[in-house]
């Protein structure tokens, strides 16, 4: 799955996605909704998953949003996750966190490697090299 299902909505706006981006949960949300729930609470902490709870340390934007990287407010979305990515892909210190995401990582990692015409993301390879390590 490249994206959201289609039957489904953001569960912070209740809409259509609107630059789409998965989170280490599984949950997907629309890139400006989670960066608004992150910004609502400590800018210096990972913000939790507004339906599960969990630590949210990695979002991945969907395929449709990263073809639209040329419009300016879709690139300044994706730099927000990626600067959030940045601040809190690596500080998954606990071996539980390490645990909990694999599934997630393994999943994707998997679609990747089938698809032969699709590269796998530098951010992946990386999150699945931190969690096996």
């Amino acid at each position: 799955m490249d994206g959201p299902p289609g039957n489904d909505c953001c569960a912070i706006c209740h809409g259509h996605f609107n630059i789409a981006c998965q989170a280490n949960c599984s949950h997907w949300f629309c890139g400006d909704c989670i960066m608004l729930v992150w910004h609502h609470g400590s800018v210096l902490q990972p913000c939790k998953c507004p339906l599960c709870r969990r630590q949210i340390t990695l979002l991945v934007p969907g395929e449709a949003s990263l073809r639209e990287r040329n419009d300016p407010h879709v690139a300044e979305v994706l730099g927000k996750i990626e600067r959030y990515n940045h601040l809190f892909g690596g500080n998954t210190s606990s071996l539980v966190q390490r645990m909990q995401d694999l599934p997630f990582l393994l999943r994707r990692l998997l679609r990747e490697i089938m698809d032969p015409q699709r590269s796998l993301p530098v951010v992946i390879k990386a999150r699945v090299y931190i969690a096996v390590k």
